[in-house]
């Protein structure tokens, strides 16, 4: 049984990730500072693998400490890494905390798999490297754009260091540049825990649908898009989840075709934020308070990918719809609501 090592695996994608990886039958170890999630959730990866995954609480930024981690788990085959800080808003206000945490915690880790001949990794990146889009829809070879925030600038600063790793040692990586998570385990064991206020629209309206939340706002409705609101491509998290196994897989089995890949994962179609309101109103009966609001700044107009490379290459296409997301999103928020 291989042993991988999932980064930030209680976070969101990482906890939905880790779940995929033992129903495959991989042995899991967690590593996660707990900064942006809960231990509640190894219990819910617990109660849905019935295999509890070796846990330890370590803050990546800690090079010792991971020097340490490494010598005492010298025999994992290869590293899925989820830890990062990833509010934008946040990335503005604080932007050496990102640098430090996005891209310090990166260099450390490949230390380690260059000292302890690691050479399978799959890294988290972002369609925000993209900015706005030359054209529609969105393939790996469209041009990086200057970075419109910190957060996006770790992205692209990342890529561009395991790039230059790859070129120079064993290392191989595949970089999954994500589009719009959404959705939660079908279980309601896990699913999206934002802290604070929701940066995200589709917790922000299960808030808002459970009164957590007065009035979801709609940031303008007088964009070039059909009813006016911003577009991008939502996907379920467990269809995600399932691309990091595969993706690895393809690593491990030595089929990649070099030894720094990209994928866009999507659905490869846009949903305006107006349809996706009125999809969860239809999906769950609940009727939502929302408000069209001036633009917000800094936001693209449409976003989708072209899912072709990954759906050819990899094996892998998003399965789930925008009804099965948001109804899964919907039930985990009741759960979350009944816990708190």
């Amino acid at each position: 049984m291989k042993k991988i090592l999932v980064t930030g695996g209680l976070g969101y994608i990482g906890s939905h990730t880790v779940v995929e990886l033992q129903k495959t039958g991989y042995q899991v170890v967690i590593i996660d500072n707990l900064s942006n999630s809960s231990l509640d959730v190894l219990e819910g990866i617990t109660d849905i693998t019935k295999t509890p995954p070796t846990f330890e609480r370590l803050d990546l930024r800690e090079k010792a400490a991971v020097s340490d981690f490494f010598k005492r788990n010298n025999d994992i085959e290869g590293i899925i890494h989820f830890a990062a800080s990833k509010a934008v808003g946040e990335s503005v206000d604080r932007p050496l905390l990102y640098y430090e945490n996005n891209l310090n915690t990166l260099i450390y880790l490949l230390q380690e798999c260059n000292t302890h001949h690691i050479n399978n990794f799959i890294f988290s990146s972002s369609c925000t490297v993209y900015g706005e889009p030359d054209s529609l829809p969105i393939t790996e070879d469209a041009p990086v754009k200057p970075a419109t925030s910190p957060y996006g600038n770790t992205k692209q600063i990342a890529e561009e260091i395991l790039k230059d790793t790859c070129s120079v040692s064993s290392l191989k990586t595949i970089a999954l540049r994500y589009f719009n998570p959404i959705g939660a385990h079908e279980t309601a064991l896990i699913g999206e825990l934002p802290a604070g206020v929701p940066q995200n629209l589709v917790p922000f309206i299960t808030q808002t649908a459970a009164g957590v939340r007065e009035q979801l706002s709609v940031f303008g409705d007088d964009y070039p898009t059909e009813d006016g609101s911003c577009i991008r491509d939502y996907i379920h998290v467990v269809d995600l989840a399932k691309a990091h196994v595969i993706a690895l897989e393809r690593l491990l089995s030595e089929k990649n075709k070099s030894n720094y890949e990209v994928f866009n994962l999507g659905t490869g179609r846009g949903s305006s934020v107006l349809e996706v309101v009125n999809s969860f109103e239809k999906t769950t009966g609940e009727k939502l308070n929302y408000k069209i609001v001036d633009r917000r700044p800094g936001d693209v107009i449409s976003v989708y990918a072209d899912t072709k490379k990954a759906n050819e290459e990899l094996g892998w296409k998003a399965q789930k719809t925008m009804e099965e997301a948001l109804a899964s999103a919907w039930k985990w928020e009741w759960k979350v609501r009944e816990n708190s």
